[in-house]
């Protein structure tokens, strides 16, 4: 087949799943217009799958009974974990499998498309974080991103990197790692004695009176998924702006931030945080297809790739990693953002925090649950974490699971019971949770 013959055959639209629904909505793939054939295809052109238009379901963002209805996750338990791995939404799940016919059926010419559909969700995930496209990096995880982001610095030794005793094991063992490869100290300091005491004010004081002369990194998780608490990193953002401009610029402090858990569930754009870096896993609280991930930086040039990229040399297309990846999923991303961005940020945050302050108040009140987690929300999130009197979280995760409550326990050294109130749930699954929790004391 001619490379014009197959171009027609590509904009004749995917035949069977992708077909007229009703109650859906169909958009363009950014790779152009539509060609119509002139002449009925032959057998041989209609085994072909074509582009087509990406068919989504419709819902109505202003009904959360309309939202919670995009996700295919059972009714009958109160998902209170969604958050750990994401259930996708109609809306996702229509555009990966539209992205994985294309690519069974001609795999060359999707994969000539994605780098279109790479740079589709780089513009989607500026429009619902701010910044610009350039400034956003793919990747599949948090974990490969905070591997981008440390791996690429350019440090001496007798440079530090300043962390804290509350983050999770990825980004302690990436910081072992660079420390191994350039020389430089690993520092760590801890932020809070009581996760449900901090403050804004302990959490910025503690961290920027660790800071010393040697101090070239400041390496921070945004909200803690052991505790639930979040930092104040767009104070840090702003102190480290001073103490920069009375240092040389090789001597000057970059602000490095795990994201994951504050991407999706608080309500800011990434420039206004201040931070150098940032890496998320869009797979948690933005609910994206799983195996997803960025890293939104200010500015790339202090970064050197440590993964051959395939998707280009400017920008964050230089620090994605390149190889194979699931790049249905991949590409999917964009109705992630566009699901989220119909709903509105705000919208979406504040019925996270509003559920999560019901739950902590909820529970607050049970005789032997203490909440680990801040009731103030501008040192929390979406994560709420609990100890229930002497039972271990694990055990408290399974008779939950009995009660018809979803929830975690927190994977470190000293776990909690956690829990995730999210778009995913509603006011009546956190009062079931809150019932079922006093039923374990």
């Amino acid at each position: 087949m001619t490379t014009t013959s197959r171009r027609t055959v590509l904009g004749l639209g995917l035949a069977g799943g992708a077909g007229a629904v009703a109650g859906c909505t169909s958009r363009s793939d950014p790779v152009g217009a539509t060609p119509s054939p002139s002449s009925s295809p032959t057998e041989s052109e209609t085994a072909v799958p074509a582009a087509g238009d990406l068919v989504v379901p419709d819902f109505d963002p202003r009904d959360w009974a309309s939202v919670r209805a995009q996700f295919p996750l059972t009714t009958d338990l109160a998902q209170l974990a969604a958050f750990v791995l994401s259930p996708h939404t109609a809306q996702v799940s229509a555009a990966i499998d539209h992205h994985r016919a294309r690519l069974d059926g001609d795999t060359d010419a999707a994969l000539h498309d994605g780098y279109q559909l790479e740079g589709a969700v780089r513009r989607a995930a500026s429009s619902y974080a701010g910044g610009t496209a350039d400034q956003v990096a793919l990747t599949d995880s948090t974990t490969m991103g905070i591997s981008v982001m440390y791996g690429g610095l350019h440090l001496r030794p007798g440079d530090e990197v300043l962390t804290t005793t509350h983050d999770f094991f990825s980004t302690d063992d990436a910081l072992r790692l660079v420390s191994l490869r350039t020389g430089a100290t690993v520092r760590r300091v801890t932020l809070y004695d009581d996760p449900s005491a901090a403050t804004v004010d302990q959490l910025t004081s503690r961290l920027l009176d660790a800071i010393g002369p040697a101090t070239r990194v400041v390496a921070v998780t945004w909200v803690h998924s052991s505790t639930g608490v979040r930092l104040p990193v767009a104070e840090y953002g702003a102190a480290l702006a001073d103490l920069n401009r009375g240092r040389d610029p090789a001597d000057r402090v970059l602000l490095c931030v795990d994201g994951v858990h504050g991407f999706g569930a608080v309500d800011v754009d990434l420039p206004d945080l201040g931070c150098d870096f940032l890496a998320a896993g869009t797979h948690k609280w933005l609910f994206g297809p799983r195996g997803t991930g960025l890293v939104w930086a200010r500015d790339w040039e202090p970064l050197t790739e440590l993964i051959p990229t395939f998707s280009g040399t400017q920008g964050g297309a230089r620090l994605s990693p390149g190889g194979y990846h699931d790049f249905e999923h991949r590409w999917a991303l964009t109705e992630a953002f566009r699901f989220h961005e119909r709903i509105g940020r705000r919208r979406v945050v504040a019925r996270t925090v509003e559920q999560a302050t019901a739950l902590k108040d909820g529970l607050a009140g049970i005789d032997g649950v203490t909440v680990v987690t801040p009731s103030a929300p501008e040192v929390s999130a979406g994560i709420v974490c609990v100890d229930v009197g002497g039972m271990l979280p694990a055990d408290a995760v399974l008779a939950l699971r009995e009660l018809g409550v979803v929830a975690s326990a927190t994977p470190y050294q000293q776990s909690h019971l956690r829990f995730g109130p999210s778009i995913v749930t509603t006011p009546a699954d956190v009062e079931a949770a809150v019932g079922a929790v006093s039923q374990l004391v």
